[in-house]
Formats: structure tokens, sequence, C-alpha cells
């Protein structure tokens, strides 16, 4: 489903990501795990093509996507759930849910959403600043499946959220591969990422060294952690 062959980015004179390639394959759960400033929010954007400073080619469904501005890629299928999950605090969560344009034939029905989402449901009418970190979450991804997006960028979801809440975004992610949706996410949480990926890419340095299975990275759980600082 996606392709991408030597990719670079670079911030000013700094390099970010070297000669980075990868695929995922259609209705796969793909981590990108790395520390801190290894390059893996950078690729992300570029996919999105939020990061134009870059080489190489990203093609979607045998499509080149590379010279593709942001809203065509989103309009292409792409859907991005940044870190800080971008919701509109000043908009209600229906509001947040209908505001996008539908991209996609395979685009949630609100009835869909909220069966999936069922807090959502009950905060329909509350502003998005007055979600919880967790309920902002599920909206930020939530919103990406009501467009119609065929693949999901998602960039550390589970970051600051309490085990239950970790445990319920791995449901819904398990739920969101059922349905035919790809996820290529970043993710430090190991143990969370094996219990829901099917491949998983170590970035470092700017450079994608090593591609895991999660048998190796059960294997190799604890050598992982060491590598990452946690």
């Amino acid at each position: 489903m996606l392709r991408v062959r030597g990719l670079t980015a670079t911030y000013g004179e700094a390099r970010v990501l070297q000669d980075v390639s990868l695929d995922v394959e259609s209705g796969q759960v793909v981590t990108l795990v790395g520390r801190n400033g290894a390059g893996k929010t950078t690729l992300l954007r570029c996919l999105m093509g939020l990061h134009r400073s870059m080489e190489g080619t990203i093609e979607l469904d045998d499509r080149d996507i590379t010279r593709l501005s942001p809203h065509q890629r989103c309009r292409a299928g792409l859907g991005y759930v940044p870190d800080d999950r971008g919701i509109y605090a000043s908009l209600n969560v229906e509001e947040n849910l209908t505001l996008p344009p539908t991209v996609g034939p395979d685009a949630w029905s609100l009835e869909q959403v909220y069966e999936a989402f069922p807090v959502l449901a009950d905060r329909r009418r509350q502003a998005g600043t007055h979600l919880s970190g967790g309920e902002q979450q599920m909206l930020s991804i939530a919103r990406v499946l009501r467009m119609g997006s065929r693949l999901l960028l998602c960039d550390e979801p589970t970051e600051g959220l309490s085990p239950l809440l970790v445990q319920q975004i791995g449901d819904i992610l398990r739920n969101v591969k059922a349905h035919g949706v790809t996820v290529l996410l970043i993710e430090q949480n190991v143990h969370f990422a094996s219990t829901v990926a099917d491949r998983h890419h170590l970035i470092a340095q700017g450079r994608l060294v090593e591609s895991l299975d999660n048998a190796e990275v059960k294997e190799r759980e604890h050598e992982l952690l060491e590598y990452l600082g946690i």
C-alpha cells in the first residue's frame, strides 16, 4: 500500500532522515520505534507533505504522491493524527467530526464512530477544550476515520495516557485494523506496540536500522527498552 524509497529530510543544514526505505502492506499495523530525535515525527510529516525539505519517493497504492500537497494526499487516502491531536478547541465533538470533508468511499458514519467510541457519543456536545487527553486522542483518530482515510499516520497515540486509556487505544487500533484500515504509528511503548502491530521498524540517527516481527520484539524487549532509555 505504502512504498517509501530513499527518503532523506533536512532542517537547514541538519540531516534528520537519511535514505529511509520502507513498505507498509494493506491492512497492517506497523510501528516506528526509536529514541526522541531519531526522526520519527519528521518521517510522518514527510509522508503527509508537511515537511518539504526532502528527497526520495513516496507511493500510495502504486501512485507517486511525492509532489502532492497535504490536502491532495489527504484526498488520496492519508489521514494524520499528530502528537498534539489537532483538536479544534472552540468546536464541540460532533462539529470536530463533521467539519472535515469526506475523502473516501469507506468513510465511517457518525453512527459507526459513536458505536466504536461510545465516550464521544456521550461528549458529542462538549467543546474540545473540555475533553481529557485520552478523549482528545480518540476524537483525533475518529475524525480521520470519519473522513474515510485508508492509511492512518499516528504520532505517539498513547503518550501521557493512563494504563486504562492505553488499553482502550489498543482496542481502538485493533478495531480499526479489523475494518481494513492500515496504520503506521510512532510508539515508544514497546510492549504496547507488540500487542497491536504486525511489524516494527527501528530508527536510529535518521536511518532505518532494523525491522522486527512481534516474536523478535518480545524476545528482545529488555534490550529494546534499554536502547530507548525507558
